[in-house]
């Protein structure tokens, strides 16, 4: 994985709407429960969330609940108006487009994105954090607004996104950092922490699978196609991108399908349609077998380097299973699993729940990171 720094460029702001102070409902063990106080700094216990008898997002516990998101005791974060800005920023030849918000001087949160999505399925998530952390949301190759030159020649394989990103942080110069990966994510960020294990101060997976148990029957036809990468095999796959099927994406598992807003998914098929990308996704989905066979290798990083890690999952997902989620105690006594009543993209109905379980997280893994 060749680095090369890239020469920062600074591009127009955008203000975004924000509510930076997240429900404290999110890891609740039965509606009935607050916010579990004994978790050790790794949080190395199992942590199973049951929300459908509570109320949605926006609730609000007491004075008698446990610690409130991104707080000490039961004082609340204080709300803050916070800016997300976009950037780009040339890493390997590639110009990378990212997100960025919160103090240049804070803890930096990583995030990446999954399948068929890019770093605007992060815009709720990102104020959210950002009163207390750097966070940062780089487009991969191939997806939103990253750019890559024709010229390029560039390989879409999982090592070459991977080494893309690595460089990316390298030309922003991030020395240590937090993880949040989804979907195709995971595999990249797996490959970030093994590179560099002593930068990764925790890792917040949501839907990132690395057991080959947590796959689900959403891979059957896509399995098929690992097995004989025919012409026709690739034609059925090419079919089921097509909007509907990017929507069901969304949809499936979710408890409330129509309250997703038709953003993600509508921009999501508009950058597919774009000269040659569709066959860049099927050039993808062919590579991710090669990310099975690396699950060996993810799983040994968990067990030698032991970081700090919190499974939250949508259990409805049809794509990885909470299996996957389950599985990373196996290996990383320093692993803990919080299961939601959601489907694959988890943060569009659950975002206050999940920031409020990543900022406790972080807050408790706070002096790893000071390290």
């Amino acid at each position: 994985m060749a680095n090369r720094l890239g020469i920062f460029k600074r591009e127009r702001q955008v203000p975004q709407m924000e509510d930076p102070s997240p429900s404290t409902s999110g890891m609740h063990l039965r509606a009935s429960d607050s916010l579990p106080c004994g978790m050790s700094d790794a949080v190395p216990a199992s942590i199973e969330a049951d929300l459908t008898q509570r109320p949605r997002a926006n609730s609000r516990r007491g004075s008698s609940g446990c610690i409130a998101a991104g707080t000490s005791g039961n004082r609340r974060a204080k709300a803050t108006m916070t800016r997300t800005t976009i950037h780009r920023i040339e890493a390997e030849g590639v110009k990378v487009f990212y997100r960025e918000s919160g103090p240049q001087d804070a803890p930096i949160v990583l995030l990446l994105h999954g399948f068929p999505t890019s770093s605007f399925q992060y815009r709720e998530l990102i104020p959210r954090l950002a009163d207390r952390y750097r966070v940062i949301a780089p487009d991969l190759p191939g997806f939103g607004f990253t750019e890559v030159a024709e010229g390029r020649h560039y390989r879409y394989t999982f090592d070459a996104l991977a080494g893309t990103i690595l460089a990316f942080t390298d030309a922003l110069d991030l020395k240590r950092y937090a993880l949040y990966v989804f979907d195709y994510g995971a595999p990249v960020g797996f490959r970030l922490a093994m590179a560099r294990p002593d930068r990764v101060t925790a890792i917040v997976s949501q839907n990132g699978n690395a057991y080959e148990e947590g796959l689900g029957d959403g891979w059957a036809p896509t399995r098929h196609y690992w097995v004989n990468p025919s012409a026709e095999n690739r034609e059925t796959l090419r079919h089921a991108l097509n909007p509907n099927g990017l929507r069901w994406r969304y949809v499936v598992g979710a408890p409330d399908p129509d309250a997703i807003a038709p953003e993600g998914y509508t921009l999501d098929a508009a950058m597919m349609a774009r000269p040659g990308n569709m066959d860049i996704q099927l050039d993808l989905l062919l590579d991710y077998a090669n990310n099975v066979k690396l699950y060996p290798a993810f799983q040994e990083y968990f067990r030698k380097s032991k970081p700090p890690l919190l499974a939250i999952w949508g259990r409805n997902d049809p794509f990885f299973l909470p299996a996957g989620a389950r599985a990373f105690a196996r290996d990383n006594s320093n692993a803990a699993d919080l299961l939601l009543d959601a489907g694959h993209f988890a943060l569009e109905t659950h975002v206050d729940e999940i920031a409020a379980a990543m900022r406790q997280f972080l807050e408790k893994n706070a002096a790893r990171a000071r390290r």
